[in-house]
């Protein structure tokens, strides 16, 4: 089209090209098209309109002709193809396919420059792109113990039965030792930086002043903890702790004791059970430990009250212990059970927080 075609405008499209110049959010590059419109409506040149807009004569004969094939939907910014894609589906497989494939020899496990690598022709960057996009972490190792008990079912609906539905007017303890817990002193202090600050931390080096060896009964329908300390965990440390935890109750309570499969909580040559009628052992499957509540608390233990501490004596281990078992105590509450998942991960989410 000859750049001195004139632009008739018919009212409507008139009156929409107008709003663009008034409308306060619009792009300013479709406000400039509109003003160009206009003013080539009213006659002006495309020079004219060019030196009135600051721009080229050619980018307002562009803008001309477009608006005479498609009018206003010809002002719109055409669709672009972007950048041509670099790496195809095959890519993405190739990757995925290649992190079967033996790890290079002086290496143990894949990385992203590795994998690069080895395929030739892909970017380490898009390597990582693609793992975090499968959520696949190289370094990432789970771990997993398996029952091997023949009678694993049988035991541990014997052991869920005792949470969820014990029996009446008895009680269910969860009991089992943590052992060799040390007693670490951690060098910690003041240190100041360079620009003055200063910094209190503690020192990465530590000295070990022995072992201690915890015994604990918790009480499943209150979430109440008793603790007894001993030396080692040889079959009479642990009767003696049971001796203390039994003597809570009267003589004719029954009592449900659940237990893992350690060999000083099996019954021997001893007559301990035969003299106490009313208690009963529930023992773990074999590999599974965790179906002991006890363990829970443990961890707990652990975190708040020992992880990172400093201790000069197994002495002082003990005191922090007791007396965080004295505050626990004061706002036990049980543990809430949950029903396992249905699906690959049978044995997710059996056992949750406390109940706040």
């Amino acid at each position: 089209m000859a750049k001195w075609s004139k632009i008739e405008l018919t009212e409507e499209e008139r009156t929409e090209l107008q709003s663009w110049l008034r409308s306060g959010t619009l792009e300013h590059r479709m406000v400039e098209r509109a003003n160009m419109i206009l003013m080539l409506a009213d006659g002006k040149t495309n020079a004219e309109v060019a030196e009135k807009l600051n721009t080229r004569p050619a980018r307002v004969s562009q803008w001309r002709v477009r608006f005479s094939e498609d009018r206003i939907a010809g002002l719109m910014d055409q669709d672009r193809s972007g950048r041509p894609e670099r790496y195809g589906q095959t890519t993405e497989q190739r990757i995925l396919a290649a992190l079967d494939d033996p790890v290079p020899k002086g290496y143990a496990t894949w990385t992203g420059g590795l994998l690069a690598k080895h395929l030739g022709d892909v970017s380490k960057h898009h390597v990582w792109r693609v793992l975090r996009q499968h959520h696949i972490h190289l370094q990432r190792r789970r771990n997993w113990c398996l029952s091997t008990d023949p009678q694993f079912a049988q035991k541990a609906a014997d052991i869920v039965a005792l949470y969820l539905h014990p029996p009446v007017n008895a009680v269910v303890l969860s009991v089992d030792e943590k052992p060799h817990i040390q007693a670490l002193e951690r060098q910690q202090g003041w240190l100041r930086m360079p620009d003055g600050r200063p910094l209190m931390g503690k020192n990465h080096e530590y000295v070990r002043h022995g072992t201690t060896t915890l015994f604990a009964a918790l009480e499943v329908a209150t979430g109440l903890v008793k603790t007894g300390h001993f030396k080692r965990r040889r079959r009479r440390e642990f009767l003696a702790f049971m001796n203390e935890v039994i003597a809570d109750y009267p003589p004719d309570q029954e009592i449900h004791v659940i237990l893992d499969n350690l060999n000083t909580h099996k019954p021997k040559t001893d007559l301990w059970l035969p003299r106490h009628p009313n208690v009963h052992f529930h023992y773990t499957p074999t590999h599974a430990s965790w179906l002991n509540q006890i363990e829970v608390w443990f961890s707990i233990l652990t975190r708040r009250a020992l992880m990172g501490a400093s201790h000069n004596s197994p002495r002082e281990v003990r005191k922090a212990i007791d007396a965080y078992t004295k505050v626990s105590n004061q706002d036990a509450a049980p543990f809430e059970w949950r029903k396992a998942e249905v699906g690959p991960k049978p044995l997710r989410n059996l056992y949750g927080d406390l109940r706040n």
